[in-house]
């Protein structure tokens, strides 16, 4: 291993040659504290962050050092989201940013949002903690600006380490509060099912964002804090909270009503993100919902290959075979059913729906449409007529957030109105809404089965070969990825919270190929995947080490499949 001394020579050697004179610097430093290994230097400045690979090291058994010995996988994973959160904040004091063309001068961290995430970027071992960060080795155009290189990795990476690190620089309340507030979730989460409630909103959790195209907390002082129904109020026990009360959903039918700009849709988002544990602060740490709930919505223009829709589509013109529809442009009503099919073939147990978003004539056929539209012209089923099938056949339960369908007030457990962003428990007065109107509309198909045929994937269907033959799999947005020729659009999948993700779905997308055999089904594949990297880590997923990849679930590695043009799959029979 080379003293970290010989980086100055080095950097100075190659100062003003073109930025491929960086390659030279490859290898393993021994710094006082801790040791450097450059594994990979992208070959021009203007190379994204993932390109590189840098990973820093310190002896656990370094007094010096902060550790933390978890005593479960929870704690394990909230110890390294903590220490990501103080290398990034670390980076952004010490670091001078951009000095030079690209990404020059630049010291960082994959970026954590406001979820407690698995992430590949602190691997810890029995012995050592790893961090894996990146460094935009400076240039001038693409000439080597060798000062400005020695000071990055002499001065400045030093202090970055000894900042976030060093024991001595570690405020351990803070530590301990971000591990507990993950337990806490955790254990709280674990709790639902047995009580019989799908979701869990905590008195006093600060709801609202700052604003739509952030997860950032709006200011505590503008924010209302949320306070549960008395009717509605359960109580937990949690290892470090002691005692919390809030509201509790319950299993079956529930929905959240109210007139606009209310904090319908913001209730519904906090439960959508309570599939996940958030850092302390975030106002949402106890806002909780099962691991399988599944946002779903309408979106137009997605493909769909072998899906069994006909529970909800079905007698289509032309005959067309809903039994196993495919589609390369699909309409809303068809996307929305293809949506909550896929979502039953992974094991999905509470679906979350607004109706802002979703496909009208999917949701709802009142009772003046029927009268002039016949069934027998009607090939949709509406969502209304299922949703308690759903719950009573298949222990599905859904909430729901209406702003102008009452009829589903007759198909309702529990009705939910949000008044100035407080929660009322409307039920009684809603149950005796749906009873004084006798004019019904009628239930249509409520008895055709829901029972989707598993799909089994086509390893030749999956290519992340580009048209030039090169395997080319990477995300820049959150919602959307490359891989080979085509991007995926994943807007609809709207619990994917963070850039890292996506990279990592992209990755286990090729990953997930070993498991296409033609005989292995698609809800078996994605969770071998998933058990893989809970039991090996996120390495498996790539030859080449990064510190870019954070957890996502079985669902959304499904939900990329099924839209990635050109994906074919075996319909097993019924």
């Amino acid at each position: 291993m080379n003293p970290s001394a010989s980086l100055r020579q080095k950097a100075g050697s190659i100062d003003g040659r073109d930025y491929g004179a960086y390659q030279s610097i490859k290898g393993s430093y021994s710094y006082p504290g801790f040791n450097l290994f450059i594994d990979q230097i992208p070959k021009d400045p203007y190379a994204p962050p993932h390109t590189g690979i840098y990973r820093i090291q310190v002896q656990r058994q370094d007094p010096g050092i902060v550790n933390f010995q978890p005593e479960s996988t929870i704690e394990e994973i909230a110890f390294r989201d903590f220490l990501t959160r103080h290398f990034s904040s670390a980076c952004e004091d010490i670091s001078k940013g951009r000095r030079g063309t690209g990404y020059s001068g630049v010291i960082t961290i994959g970026q954590p949002g406001q979820a407690i995430l698995d992430r590949s970027c602190v691997v810890i071992t029995e012995a050592v903690i790893e961090v894996r960060c990146f460094l935009g080795l400076p240039a001038a155009g693409r000439k080597i600006n060798g000062a400005v290189a020695a000071a990055m990795l002499l001065e400045e990476l030093p202090e970055i380490v000894r900042r976030s690190l060093y024991d001595e620089n570690v405020d351990r309340n803070m530590l301990d509060r971000h591990i507990r507030t993950a337990v806490d979730a955790e254990a709280l989460r674990s709790q639902l099912a047995p009580a019989g409630l799908v979701a869990f909103i905590a008195d006093q959790a600060m709801l609202p964002r700052a604003n739509g195209a952030t997860d950032q907390p709006l200011n505590p002082e503008t924010a209302i804090p949320f306070v549960s129904p008395e009717s509605m109020r359960v109580t937990f026990r949690l290892p470090h909270a002691g005692s919390v009360s809030g509201m509790g959903i319950r299993q079956g039918v529930s929905l959240i009503v109210g007139g606009g700009y209310h904090g319908k849709s913001t209730l519904l988002e906090a439960i959508s993100a309570g599939i996940y544990n958030h850092i302390p602060g975030d106002g949402r740490e106890l806002c909780i919902s099962l691991p399988q709930t599944v946002k779903v919505r309408a979106y137009s223009g997605r493909a769909i290959q072998k899906t069994d829709i006909s529970p909800f589509i079905r007698n289509l013109p032309f005959q067309k075979d809903t039994s196993a529809f495919n589609s390369e442009n699909a309409s809303g009503s068809t996307s929305q059913a293809a949506a909550i099919i896929e979502a039953i073939e992974i094991g999905v147990r509470l679906f979350l729906m607004d109706e802002d978003t979703c496909a009208t004539n999917f949701m709802i056929r009142d009772k003046k449409m029927q009268a002039l539209v016949r069934k027998a012209d009607e090939p949709i089923t509406a969502f209304i007529d299922k949703i308690r099938q759903l719950y009573l056949e298949k222990g599905i339960s859904t909430i729901l957030v209406l702003g102008g369908a009452g009829d589903y007030f007759e198909v309702a457990d529990q009705v939910v109105q949000m008044i100035r962003y407080q929660a009322r428990d409307v039920t009684d007065n809603a149950r005796q809404i749906a009873a004084s109107f006798p004019d019904k509309r009628t239930a249509e198909d409520s008895g055709y089965p829901i029972s989707p045929r598993q799909r089994i994937p086509l390893q030749e269907s999956v290519n992340p070969c580009n048209v030039h033959g090169k395997k080319s799999i990477y995300a820049k947005e959150v919602h959307r990825f490359v891989f080979g020729s085509q991007t995926v659009d994943l807007t609809d999948v709207e619990q994917i919270v963070e850039l890292s993700q996506t990279k990592t779905i992209g990755q286990a997308l090729d990953y997930a190929k070993r498991y296409m055999d033609g005989t292995t089904t698609l809800r078996e594949m994605v969770e071998r995947v998933i058990r893989d990297i809970e039991t090996q880590g996120f390495d498996i997923l790539s030859d080449r080490i990064s510190g870019h990849y954070a957890q996502f679930r079985s669902f959304e590695l499904a939900s990329a499949l099924n839209r990635l043009r050109g994906f074919q799959v075996i319909q097993q029979p019924e």
